[in-house]
């Protein structure tokens, strides 16, 4: 037989979920008593009558200090975004951001981590120095039920033409194909008749699954005749660009990442048979969010960030061998 509680929640005392969150910050119950200004015993009690109000330990022994159940686990995003809306609600007046101390996510994907991330934390330190930064790769975002959930505010992609999702153009990113730089067969400009013949390294950034940009490339290669022979599909771009150092592969990459993993790996980038493929990158969140001060100071933050990268299609004109070649 199963049996609900019932809880009625003008008997539930607020304080009690404040610390529950202090908790599960810290892993301790000294640390989120110092954090709280009360003392152990009186998060200890608290804890108590929370453990009764959710009917379950919440928090087990593990070495020196405690671990989380499932279940607290669970309440962890529920908590922060809760606590935190209701904190900036209670500020009144206008929104503050260098008084912000809420968790702000961001999905990205591996090539704007290495190509984008320094330049969105550098301004989000400046303007919302209280807040945290919390970062998660594409596939985590749809695990969580994408911007629609409660754990991720914003995400960086090609636009997505869901109901109740925004989006703006923050720049347009240039695919470019990279082999390595040994390769036997491959030199810098790359023919048609090469890039059927060649191995291809797929990347499959949602779950393995092909997203929209992966999609619109290879109905563009389709259109002029051109074929991939996937020999290997990755979750990343730097897990292709590894491959493709150490093997007489091909893979499609972003122009930055492989710039910046050129760096690193024995690669070039090559030129042909098709002039780069350009993708429009958006800023994406969800209408939960929409009027929310904290995710609007946010998406300021992000625009600001890569505001730069708005003219780099332009700069590309008229000067694509010379600036791939430099790469």
């Amino acid at each position: 037989m199963v049996s609900f509680r019932i809880v009625n929640l003008s008997s539930i005392d607020l304080n009690l979920l404040v610390v529950l969150r202090a908790v599960l910050d810290e892993r301790s119950v000294a640390r989120a008593a110092a954090r709280l200004h009360v003392t152990p015993p009186a998060v200890s009690n608290a804890l108590a009558r929370l453990r009764d109000l959710f009917g379950d330990p919440l928090f087990v022994r593990s070495g020196r200090g405690i671990t989380p159940t499932p279940r607290a686990l669970e309440l962890a995003p529920i908590l922060d975004r809760s606590l935190g809306l209701l904190e900036t609600s209670l500020q009144g007046g206008a929104f503050d951001p260098e008084s912000c101390t809420r968790e702000l996510t961001i999905a990205l994907s591996d090539a704007d981590l290495v190509a984008s991330l320094s330049a969105i934390a550098k301004v989000f330190t400046r303007r919302l120095p209280k807040a945290t930064l919390r970062v998660v790769t594409l596939d985590t975002l749809v695990s969580l039920g994408g911007l629609a959930g409660e754990s991720v505010d914003l995400a960086i992609g090609p636009p997505v033409d869901e109901p109740g999702l925004h989006s703006q153009l923050l720049f347009e990113e240039a695919g470019v194909l990279i082999a390595r730089r040994s390769h036997p067969r491959v030199r810098r400009v790359l023919t048609k008749e090469a890039f059927n013949r060649e191995g291809h390294v797929d990347i499959l950034l949602l779950l393995g699954r092909a997203g929209a940009g992966n999609r619109a490339v290879e109905q563009a290669m389709r259109e002029a005749g051109l074929v991939r022979r996937i020999v290997a599909t990755v979750p990343t771009f730097a897990a292709a660009a590894s491959i493709v150092a150490s093997t007489d592969f091909l893979s499609g990459v972003p122009l930055r990442a492989a710039r910046l993993f050129a760096r690193a790996l024995p690669i070039r980038i090559l030129e042909g048979p098709l002039r780069p493929f350009w993708f429009p990158m958006h800023l994406c969140w969800h209408e939960r969010t929409h009027h929310d001060p904290a995710v609007a100071a946010f998406r300021a933050v992000v625009v600001e960030a890569l505001a730069e990268r708005k003219t780099e299609r332009t700069a590309a004109a008229g000067g694509r061998r010379s600036r791939v070649a430099r790469a």
